[in-house]
């Protein structure tokens, strides 16, 4: 069998984007989605050929990952890369402490962090027995869990958190497996589509490249770490545009 990923939220902007760069690159890919069957399965269609599924699985929910587990082995013997994708914001202004809701501050933790890890724990041993030297985790962070600047402030410590554990497991769990974090800042789409486009302008100006990214800029990443950059663990990535800077 040749190699496998896994991309959680592999229907989004940039899951697709990944699974598409992964897939013209040989490999089987499999996407997870949370509610939208329907999108998720035009995905893995316009796919190049290969042994391409989706499957509903919200990271969110323990029993979910374990039958994920469970159908992922009927049709697969190993996996290769995992993504984890997955993840959820609303945007709340920082000086807004009432507007960020105690709920949505669960949702968002146990989405963008419990999930990744919740992955991670369940696939750990799939990840062991890849073909490869050394197997991979991309965890997709964002700027927002560096600069403290987002969507909300939530979301941001939810990325921070993902890049911490991206360091304590790329310790705890080497030699096998690699972890690394990818950490877009803007990435032009669905998400921007709806926003006001004088605080967009003003982001691309702070950006020294002038420019925000797109999905198949991340996805580019995701896979040179995967084919390129394979003595990189720990580290995290970024897809900004120089707009740390």
């Amino acid at each position: 069998m040749g190699k496998t990923v896994l991309i959680t939220g592999g229907s989004g902007e940039i899951g697709s984007a990944i699974s598409k760069k992964f897939a013209e690159n040989g490999y089987d890919v499999v996407i997870t989605y949370h509610s939208n069957s329907e999108r998720a399965n035009k995905i893995i269609a316009l796919l190049p050929k290969g042994n391409h599924r989706a499957f509903k699985a919200p990271t969110t929910d323990a029993e979910a990952i374990k039958h994920l587990k469970a159908d992922f082995l009927k049709h697969y013997d190993r996996l290769d890369v995992l993504v984890n994708n997955a993840g959820i914001t609303t945007p709340v202004p920082h000086h807004d402490l009432n507007g960020l809701t105690d709920e949505w501050i669960d949702k968002i933790m146990q989405t963008n962090f419990r999930g990744s890890f919740a992955m991670v724990r369940t696939f750990k041993d799939l990840l062991q027995k890849s073909s490869e030297e050394t197997a991979l985790i991309v965890n997709i962070s964002s700027i927002a869990g560096i600069f403290g600047i987002g969507s909300n402030v939530a979301y941001c410590a939810s990325k921070a958190a993902l890049d911490s554990m991206t360091r304590s497991l790329a310790r705890a769990l080497a030699p096998k497996i690699r972890i690394v974090s990818v950490s877009p800042g803007f990435v032009e789409g669905e998400y921007t589509a709806n926003m006001d486009p004088e605080f967009l302008k003003t982001q691309k100006d702070k950006t020294p490249l002038g420019k925000f990214a797109l999905g198949t800029d991340v996805a580019n990443a995701v896979y040179s770490l995967a084919s390129q950059l394979t003595f990189s663990t720990g580290n995290i990535i970024t897809v900004d545009g120089g707009r740390l800077l």
